[in-house]
């Protein structure tokens, strides 16, 4: 197998996009499938590197990308270094990193004899989804979507409007990370940038402008984002798939970091089901 690590990719925004590609290099025409992290994660995560791999078995060509804004560095891609970069991250600069990345995929001489461009899944985990979502709406070289425990709105996930106020006034706000103990911070621009793109950036009309295979999946036992969620996807397109895994949580058993050689079990049967919507 194959397999390349942070490899630095050009953006539109200054910073590198760091991608990982996972293949078996035979030369053969492979389906890509692009992996995008969620908030406050990043593509070394946990047990997603053991996922990466279990793809590639399957001859696909899997891509998983840092966007540039997570807060990571080319010199520490994991944790978050760089929390001045976190902190001017937003989700209209998410979709324009997908966008570079799809770019480059196409120029990249190096890989052209393995993967197929007409054949390109998106996954996202958590806020990953919302915004795999709204680019796979309204990018044609997107042919499938898949979300891993997806949130359904934007919007509702900011704050009331005193605590805006204060936002706006401070003109930062700050978000504690339990595990790495960081105080992350998020500009004001974060709220102004959506507000103004909210058409854009709203799931509910991208998902109902889907003309392509969706698979939603989610645990029943989600602590972050609610089974309720995956529920509301799943009614605004008649066309999507809804594979429950039932007890898992928001990470399917995953954690930071992951030690053992292979996927907790709730986190396999996630794979799985993907594999055999892929496949």
């Amino acid at each position: 197998m194959k397999i390349v690590k942070n490899i630095p990719v050009s953006g539109k925004h200054h910073k590198p996009i760091l991608t990982d590609l996972f293949y078996l290099e035979n030369k053969k025409a492979k389906d890509i499938v692009i992996f995008c992290h969620g908030y406050k994660g990043y593509k070394d995560w946990g047990a997603w590197n053991l996922v990466a791999e279990i793809f590639a078995k399957q001859n696909l060509f899997f891509v998983k990308m840092n966007f540039s804004h997570n807060g990571g560095t080319i010199q520490q891609p994991i944790d978050f270094p760089d929390l001045e970069a976190f902190g001017n991250n937003n989700f209209t600069l998410e979709l324009d990193d997908i966008s570079s990345v799809l770019d480059w995929l196409e120029k990249d001489k190096n890989i052209q004899k393995e993967i197929n461009l007409n054949q390109i899944t998106l996954i996202g985990h958590s806020r990953g989804g919302g915004i795999v979502l709204i680019k796979a709406s309204e990018d044609p070289r997107i042919k499938k979507v898949i979300t891993w425990s997806s949130v359904s709105d934007f919007g509702s996930r900011f704050p009331n409007e005193t605590q805006l106020k204060s936002w706006k006034e401070n003109g930062v706000a700050y978000i504690t990370n339990a595990r790495t103990h960081q105080q992350m911070p998020h500009y004001f621009q974060f709220y102004t940038n959506f507000k103004e793109n909210e058409s854009r950036l709203n799931i509910k009309s991208a998902v109902e402008k889907l003309n392509i295979p969706y698979l939603i999946i989610h645990g029943t036992k989600d602590e972050t984002v609610p089974i309720q969620e995956a529920n509301k996807i799943n009614s605004w397109n008649p066309k999507s798939q809804l594979q429950l895994i039932e007890f898992a949580n928001h990470s399917f058993g995953s954690k930071q970091p992951w030690k053992p050689d292979n996927l907790p079990q709730d986190l396999n049967k996630v794979v799985q089901k993907t594999l055999q919507f892929l496949v």
